[in-house]
């Protein structure tokens, strides 16, 4: 066995070891005496001895976390498996790298436990193929199983088929990875895939010479997803040829993952389902080959809603392109929609007292003409005054950004649910801008110190609510020993039935 490699490649485990000396190893240490260290550590192997599979496979190039789960309590000592060391043996006789080697017991354990002669006699077999030892090896870390059974049947054919489109076995080599693992079967089946969408050999070779990712990223699994995914939008095989034909110089899964994310854009701007299907049929390489900025950024950069937005694509897919992260992006136009729809936000704003074109107007500006008054009008209804209503919103414009049914919402639970009076809202109109689990979050830990008696019971809304989590949960929720567990419990509630 070859104990010098063992000991230069289990660092993991001599550290280990060393920490599990005599404490009078560290004194040792800082002295620095090479030859007293060795003693103390002989002495404690004669009455500690070690597992020896732990720095074997770790001298394979695996990790602790890797190997631990493949020792055996029975086993201790390296000679107690004859057939693992032999078949170790041949590997590296072989030419395989012992740093490899642990890949291959981690991928195909049972290859270490084949009798004498069984794993050699695998070996010619695949030379008989006419690979030469190198190739062989390469094959072999990249795709362990190979060694499992009988020549692997799948293999041999994918190398058959590239090679029919142009490709020798140099070529496949040096695209593969020995950090990752192959399936041959898979990279089979997608260049079966290719066939029969009507790729003919020589596009095919073209097709893999100029993007070898297709096959070799995954084994060609991302691409049969992408396939899958544009067969569910209505491609057919032959559009799915001719667009692999003029595909990107971008690993496939970032095509998906740009995909993906032109779909989720597109239905979060509330593109019909129809529409986002035409879309992507007919679009694919593009939608696969940019990276979009987010919606609500598009949205708010663009000064449009999401209907606009919706129609002017489906009119103008190319523009999708000019909306990438990282590049300018000018706002629409104003529509004559656009137009009106502010003339009224304007007259609205100007009428409760807001001065033409000053900082409040513009946040009020937000919301949609022909809806602010509705929402004005649900909080006069409550209960208030229209004068007392125009002071609250000059105070806290965004109040109008909200829709007439949160704002109903969040007046119910103040009044209804947690017993302040209407009133309260006069001298903190800025409650109805957070959002309800905030408010509940923090009154329902302000009433738990309460009843505890570490809260002032005198606190007012404002108070409560406005401060950031660090000031509220420092100066009252840190008063109780119990505090910040009950602050966490609320959070998990309160938060997880928000999402539903």
């Amino acid at each position: 066995m070859d104990a010098e490699n063992m000991s230069k490649n289990s660092p993991h485990f001599l550290d280990k070891l060393l920490k599990r000396v005599d404490s009078e190893k560290d004194i040792l240490m800082k002295k620095n005496n090479k030859k007293e260290i060795g003693r103390e550590i002989s002495r404690f192997l004669r009455y500690h001895p070690i597992n020896e599979f732990e720095p074997f496979f770790e001298s394979l190039g695996l990790k602790p976390s890797e190997y631990f789960p493949l020792l055996q309590r029975s086993l201790m000592f390296l000679s107690d498996d004859k057939l693992l060391v032999h078949n170790y043996t041949v590997l590296c006789h072989y030419g395989i790298a012992r740093n490899k080697i642990g890949k291959i017991y981690k991928e195909a354990t049972e290859v270490f436990q084949y009798d004498f002669e069984v794993l050699l006699s695998k070996l010619k077999a695949y030379e008989k193929l006419g690979l030469s030892q190198p190739t062989l090896i390469k094959f072999l870390v990249a795709s362990p199983y190979l060694l499992i059974g009988d020549v692997n049947v799948e293999f041999v054919k994918a190398l058959e088929n590239l090679k029919s489109i142009g490709f020798e076995t140099n070529w496949i080599e040096g695209n593969l990875s020995a950090d990752s693992s192959y399936n041959w079967s898979q990279m089979l089946e997608v260049l079966r895939l290719f066939s029969e969408m009507g790729c003919s050999n020589e596009h095919l070779g073209e097709l893999i010479g100029q993007h070898p990712y297709i096959l070799f990223e995954g084994s060609g699994g991302r691409t049969i997803s992408l396939i899958g995914l544009l067969l569910k939008f209505g491609s057919t095989k032959s559009q799915l040829c001719s667009m692999f034909l003029q595909f990107p110089q971008i690993p496939v899964v970032k095509f998906i993952s740009n995909l993906r994310q032109c779909i989720l854009f597109l239905n979060e701007i509330e593109m019909k389902v129809s529409e986002i299907g035409k879309i992507v049929h007919s679009h694919p390489l593009l939608l696969g080959s940019i990276s979009l900025k987010k919606a609500n950024s598009l949205l708010n950069i663009l000064n449009t809603g999401k209907t606009r937005l919706c129609r002017y694509i489906q009119e103008n897919p190319q523009e999708l392109k000019n909306w990438v992260l990282g590049k300018r992006v000018d706002p629409f136009p104003s529509s004559g929609e656009n137009r009106i729809s502010k003339t009224q936000r304007t007259k609205f704003l100007l009428d409760i007292g807001f001065v033409d074109n000053s900082n409040k107007m513009k946040k009020a500006l937000r919301g949609k003409g022909g809806e602010l008054q509705e929402r004005f009008d649900c909080i006069v209804k409550a209960g208030l005054s229209q004068e007392d209503v125009c002071e609250m919103i000059k105070v806290s414009p965004q109040i109008l950004n909200q829709t007439k049914d949160v704002i109903e919402l969040k007046i119910d639970f103040i009044v209804n649910q947690l017993g302040y009076p209407l009133s309260s809202l006069l001298t903190f109109p800025r409650y109805l801008s957070h959002k309800i689990e905030r408010v509940q979050h923090r009154i329902f830990m302000y009433n738990w110190l309460k009843d505890h008696g570490t809260a002032d019971p005198g606190l007012s809304l404002n108070t409560i609510i406005s401060c950031s989590d660090t000031y509220f949960i420092k100066y009252y929720v840190n008063r109780h020993p119990s505090g910040p567990q009950v602050w966490q419990d609320l959070e998990n509630e309160i938060y997880s039935k928000s999402k539903y």
